[in-house]
């Protein structure tokens, strides 16, 4: 089951810069929200917030039954379960470059889930099969594309059983095709009912896929609606320039 999200008057501040300034935000489960935004405007600062990678100075946020809070250091108890249940994916891909694309997928669940060697095999030949790598369970990372790399990283994440995924631009790297290739997979994801929060450039999926878009600009909340609110009829000039400069 997917876990709902919370965000509650979250400030992030790095020394004199406001990154994140009093953020509110709600995640139903089984929801696919769309951050869109200018660079800088906090997005991928968010996303890291949601798991515990960066803390934050003011709010609190809520990850299902678990509680973040400002502070350096958070709770051991909240933070596991947060990382075990939303899985990360980067726009570089982060996988071991050393390790198969095989080994990949299994380390996790081998290494955190204590899962046999043999199920976390079965599991991850069965994802690789999923997101269309079954033809390269035994390749390394240098010997494959980058459509190919982050379709390794989303099978990685899902050999976790997550309840949702964290995406930080993970197609702004990628040529048009091998971005659709990505977007496929989540597509199949968001029918599966997990949730899906996407930080993103690409208006043509958060138009089909996403069920809300949320604009981030200089670390408020400036949009949040369906994204035939946002995108066809954007309440602000900042919104209205953002996406002509986009889409041009």
């Amino acid at each position: 089951m997917s876990w709902s999200i919370t965000v509650r008057g979250v400030t992030k501040r790095f020394g004199a810069r406001t990154i994140l300034e009093n953020v509110s935000l709600n995640i139903s489960p089984g929801e696919t929200v769309a951050l869109l935004g200018p660079s800088g405007g906090g997005k991928s600062t968010l996303l890291r917030c949601l798991n515990g990678l960066n803390t934050f100075d003011h709010g609190e946020i809520h990850v299902g039954p678990h509680r973040l809070a400002p502070g350096a250091r958070q709770a051991r108890a909240a933070l596991d379960p947060i990382r075990r249940s939303f899985g990360m994916i980067f726009q570089d891909f982060q996988l071991f470059p050393h390790l198969s694309v095989l080994d990949n997928v299994t380390e996790a669940p081998r290494r955190v889930l204590g899962i046999s060697s043999p199920a976390a095999r079965s599991r991850a030949v069965g994802l690789l099969d999923r997101v269309g790598m079954a033809s390269h369970t035994h390749a390394f990372p240098q010997q494959l594309s980058g459509g190919q790399k982050q379709r390794v990283a989303i099978a990685r994440a899902l050999a976790m059983e997550p309840r949702g995924l964290l995406c930080d631009e993970i197609t702004s790297a990628l040529d048009p095709e091998l971005k659709n290739e990505v977007l496929s997979v989540l597509e199949g994801l968001k029918r599966d009912g997990l949730t899906i929060v996407l930080v993103t450039h690409e208006i043509g999926f958060a138009r089909r896929a996403a069920d809300r878009v949320v604009m981030l600009c200089d670390g408020k909340v400036l949009e949040d609606g369906t994204p035939a609110q946002v995108l066809d009829h954007p309440k602000t000039e900042r919104m209205a320039l953002f996406l002509q400069r986009v889409l041009e």
